[in-house]
């Protein structure tokens, strides 16, 4: 059932709140997801939507421009990539996150390719999803071990097969954002700073972040290159054409 905007949406305080919007067709989850939201003074509900059919119109006649699209794949009516590629045509501000039960790297990359910032396995979703937007909305792009390690995967399959040998990693995707979208731009940032050898400290410094932000980027990008330090991690994001060769 369509849940309307929260009219107390566009009260504004001092502190800029990000409104979302959750698409999901199970009513728990919709519950848990509303709960955590409220529960955050940096966002605010927007409503919500239990079909595919549910959510195009709320988009049609929203008059509140969603922040985030928190959307599942698996609708009673079609696809949550509908979804998203409708969010971001027609708000092009919109950061859609992806928490589903589906974990095939074939969805996470279609969903990257339709405009997803985040993808979150069901089985490993956080207790507190609201921090998982503000930290996304802070520059992260979330996504599961599971999932990396899943991408990864592919990548790998593909240099094996010979795909990449001939093509940038985003060529042999089909799509020119694919791979880059593995981490964020801020977290690419990070680990090129990381690669030439500059301390938290300083990083944090250099792009005017807090040493916590940094360290979260990090965790984050760690996650997704499934490695455990920043020499492991400047290896694979290199194996991976994700960065260039050091020095």
């Amino acid at each position: 059932m369509l849940k309307p905007m929260n009219i107390e949406a566009t009260d504004t305080g001092k502190t800029h709140r990000w409104g979302v919007l959750v698409v999901e067709d199970d009513s728990r989850a919709r519950a848990f997801f509303e709960a955590s939201v409220q529960r955050s003074a940096s966002l605010f509900w927007l409503g919500s939507a239990g079909t595919v059919h549910e959510a195009l119109a709320w988009m049609a006649q929203a008059t509140i421009i969603p922040d985030v699209l928190l959307v599942d794949l698996g609708m009673p009516d079609g696809s949550g990539l509908d979804v998203i590629r409708e969010a971001v045509a027609r708000f092009p501000g919109c950061e859609p996150l992806v928490i589903s039960v589906f974990g095939d790297e074939e969805n996470v990359l279609a969903s990257i390719e339709a405009g997803a910032v985040g993808y979150i396995h069901k089985d490993a979703a956080p207790e507190d999803i609201a921090q998982t937007i503000v930290e996304m909305k802070a520059g992260a792009s979330p996504i599961s071990p599971m999932i990396a390690r899943r991408v990864l995967a592919k990548y790998r399959s593909l240099q094996l097969a010979g795909t990449l040998a001939a093509a940038p990693p985003e060529a042999a995707l089909g799509n020119t954002t694919t791979a880059p979208s593995l981490l964020s731009a801020r977290e690419h940032e990070v680990l090129t700073l990381i690669a030439r050898g500059f301390s938290y400290a300083e990083i944090a410094r250099l792009k005017g972040l807090s040493v916590h932000t940094v360290q979260t980027h990090i965790k984050n990008l760690y996650g997704k290159l499934a490695v455990h330090s920043k020499s492991e991690a400047v290896f694979e994001a290199t194996r991976l054409g994700l960065l260039s060769h050091p020095g």
